[in-house]
């Protein structure tokens, strides 16, 4: 597949759980649909946003087949594999693996262990080697502890074909710049940070595989597109529609507060697996009002 299929907006699903904590199908459903019909251009399942570590081995390999089920090749679906600060059990775990239904891989870098860059160059080389499928670097070191420099992630895309994106959430604009300067045709810049993804846009970037777009598919996709056809009027209208949501998606952790904005629009429950808790009340409460303005600045856009 060729990696312009990853222009534009991606969302990092949201795995809804019912009370009991088992995972909601019917609400997964709900929102895959909510997102494709919102004009989101794929699917990011099992990533950070999807608690996939907190679920079992058989549940990421079960919520991945039902989103394959219901996207129904409408979209493309991009599969998050984590774990990855043991090498070989990633390589083992990824020849092991049925892709079958599934556009991309995206793989964060070793966590916990923080390795240099040479160690982090070398852990990728070895999943490119196995990858049955396209590549996309997570580079997110408030997560990993260990910054993906932009010289490796230049080295990386230029030794290997398989390497098509980095999703950069290293809150670095500077970074960001050095990769959009110097990377190579094909590679695609994507923003992991979404308050930061219309100036990234400006600079060049590629698009976004996004948190609150689970929530606001059209009105972020609309803006993501905007910025990306030269229309930044449009784009920064729709931006300062939501800017006053994003900080409260986050200061009680992700996921539980981009699960709190599905809640409050009625598609699923904001139940978290420990250790995550559920957004507070006091949160969820200025989150609402916030939510309400957008109501009245950005309704619904056709896309």
């Amino acid at each position: 597949m060729s990696p312009s299929k990853f222009r534009g907006t991606g969302v990092a699903m949201i795995t809804p759980f019912r009370e009991d904590n088992m995972i909601d199908y019917p609400a997964l459903e709900r929102i895959i649909n909510h997102l494709i019909a919102g004009g989101v251009d794929y699917l990011v399942c099992l990533g950070t946003t999807g608690e996939a570590i907190t679920l079992s081995a058989q549940e990421c390999r079960e919520v991945l087949d039902f989103t394959i089920k219901v996207n129904a090749g409408r979209v493309p679906i991009v599969a998050g594999f984590f774990g990855s600060n043991h090498t070989a059990r990633l390589i083992e775990e990824l020849q092991q693996y049925d892709f079958e239904g599934v556009s991309a891989i995206m793989s964060s870098s070793p966590s916990y262990n923080k390795p240099n860059q040479e160690g982090i160059f070398q852990h990728y080389m070895a999943v490119a080697a196995v990858a049955p499928l396209p590549l996309i670097i997570y580079n997110v070191p408030g997560r990993t502890a260990s910054n993906v420099t932009a010289d490796t992630l230049l080295r990386l895309a230029q030794s290997s074909p398989k390497f098509i994106a980095v999703k950069e959430a290293s809150s670095d604009l500077v970074q960001a710049m050095q990769i959009l300067k110097c990377r190579p045709e094909g590679f695609l810049v994507l923003s992991g940070d979404d308050p930061l993804t219309l100036p990234l846009l400006g600079c060049g970037a590629d698009g976004v595989i996004s948190v609150i777009g689970n929530a606001y598919p059209a009105e972020f996709s609309e803006m993501v597109h905007a910025g990306l056809r030269g229309d930044f009027e449009t784009a920064r209208r729709l931006n300062d529609a939501l800017l006053d949501v994003h900080p409260l998606l986050y200061v009680e952790g992700n996921p539980a507060g981009i699960k709190a904005a599905m809640e409050i629009l009625g598609l699923c429950s904001r139940q978290v697996r420990l250790p995550l808790v559920e957004l507070s009340e006091a949160t969820k409460a200025k989150l609402q009002q916030e939510m309400q303005k957008v109501r009245a600045a950005a309704p619904r856009v056709s896309v």
